[in-house]
């Protein structure tokens, strides 16, 4: 094994939450390392192919800002996103469609500028521990097997499989039966003829029920997010071409015109946590993209040229491990929109559950404009002194998860997270005992919107 390195922080997962962590440990002087099992960071916007971003707004507040907002505007100034634009689905308030190649570009670019520093193609192997604490993490890759050592980890691995191997409680899926929602895997296209499609949206509007019959929506925006053609896909299901466990097709359109990307897969009943299940998940992802793709081709109007790009690459994941932490975030604190001392973070997207049975979309939302909080203290453990868990496996129930999954919300998290283990590392205590009030001011100082 090679010789071992020290950081102050390491932030095991390179996603959209991970990056940020990076971003706000290293820019309060910190030496951070965050380590990324691709060779890019972005987690499921750039590796699982995921977009738009949503919903950085609760109604017309800006809810999330701080370093995931700049990350939008850095790629606004390239011209590689729209920013926030309006929601023509319908769903929520905003969508932000962006260029993903640029986003792994830039995401990099402000690691690297605030003094981080990255490793790629590296997995975690094994986390050692002591009396509540731990003392170092095995990581593979093309050097073999190494130590790396730091005063405080960060768990940004969706899975929550740092903080699993460091002997944290967790549950998964729902609590009923332990059942998690589905996997996509997504696929983008190119060369589709929006307008054509918008003609045939305007031709339908049965089609597209959440319009209730005013298909005017799809014209409020630069980029187009539509959810629908019902029919048609009835149509192929009934004549054995579509296989897939869903009601409507949904895509949408990215920062590049007529480039969509298909949120249409549906994998049931895999765990992301298996190392065989996620290869099944993703074989029957495949199949499922391959049917979507010759559906598309024979049955929607602006889709008889459309190109498959990619599929992926990886498959995404909606929730697997959840985290038992020091508090533990339900839908009524959500829906009741409780405030809490320690709150880190805000977003305004709803509960959005996707059927762990099958077809179905379960949603719960705020009154307009209703915007809930996150608390650090869903981020801590009681048992582990120098853990922080960030992204989609923080503490939360089934349906508190469904909500605050999502990648602004995450990226505002590990924000926050980020600034809490810089604290904790600096000053030697345990991530429990850090000044929360000490992080609010320093997330406000970075620009991140808190109302407490």
């Amino acid at each position: 094994m090679e010789n071992t390195q020290q950081f102050d922080v390491v932030v095991m997962g390179g996603g959209i939450s991970g990056a940020m962590a990076a971003i706000a440990a290293s820019s309060t002087g910190a030496r951070t390392l965050i380590i990324e099992s691709h060779g890019f960071l972005g987690g499921t916007l750039t590796a699982n192919g995921v977009g738009p971003m949503m919903t950085f707004h609760a109604g017309e507040k800006l809810a999330i800002q701080g370093f995931t907002n700049q990350l939008i505007e850095r790629l606004q100034k390239l011209g590689k996103s729209p920013g926030h634009i309006f929601d023509t689905v319908g769903f929520t308030y905003s969508v932000t469609p962006f260029d993903a190649e640029a986003m792994k570009h830039e995401l990099e670019l402000m690691v690297v500028e605030n003094g981080g520093e990255i490793l790629y193609h590296t997995m975690l192997a094994g986390v050692k521990t002591e009396d509540g604490q731990i003392t170092g993490i095995t990581v593979c890759n093309k050097s073999g097997l190494s130590e790396i050592r730091a005063s405080v980890f960060i768990d940004a691995t969706g899975d929550g499989d740092l903080s699993a191997g460091a002997g944290a409680q967790y549950t998964i899926g729902r609590e009923s039966d332990g059942a998690t929602q589905p996997m996509t895997l997504k696929m983008k296209m190119y060369n589709v003829d929006i307008p054509r499609v918008k003609q045939y949206i305007h031709e339908h509007p049965e089609d597209f029920p959440l319009y209730n019959g005013d298909t005017s929506i799809i014209e409020k925006s630069p980029r187009l997010s539509v959810g629908g053609f019902d029919s048609l896909f009835k149509e192929a299901k009934a004549k054995g071409e579509i296989s897939i466990p869903r009601e409507n097709i949904l895509f949408f359109e990215t920062n590049n015109p007529g480039e969509v990307i298909m949120n249409t897969t549906r994998i049931l009943g895999h765990d992301a946590t298996d190392a065989y299940s996620l290869s099944k998940a993703e074989m029957e992802g495949r199949k499922q993209c391959r049917e979507l793709e010759l559906f598309l081709h024979k049955y929607v109007p602006g889709f008889e040229n459309a190109v498959v790009e990619s599929t992926g690459p990886s498959i995404g994941v909606r929730g697997s491990r959840q985290i038992k932490g020091v508090y533990t975030l339900t839908a009524e604190d959500l829906l009741e929109q409780r405030k809490f001392e320690d709150t880190i973070a805000h977003s305004g997207y709803p509960i959005d559950i996707h059927s762990p049975d099958g077809e179905g979309t379960k949603h719960q939302k705020l009154e307009w404009g209703g915007m809930y909080s996150i608390p650090y203290s869903c981020m801590i453990t009681e048992s582990v002194k120098n853990l922080i868990v960030i992204g989609r496996c923080i503490s939360a129930t089934f349906e508190a998860q469904a909500a605050m999954r999502t990648t602004p919300t995450t990226g505002a998290i590990g924000h926050a997270g980020g600034v809490a283990a810089a604290m904790a590392a600096k000053q030697g205590i345990p991530v429990q005992d850090v000044d929360i009030k000490k992080v609010q001011t320093v997330l406000k100082e970075q620009g991140a919107y808190l109302e407490i």
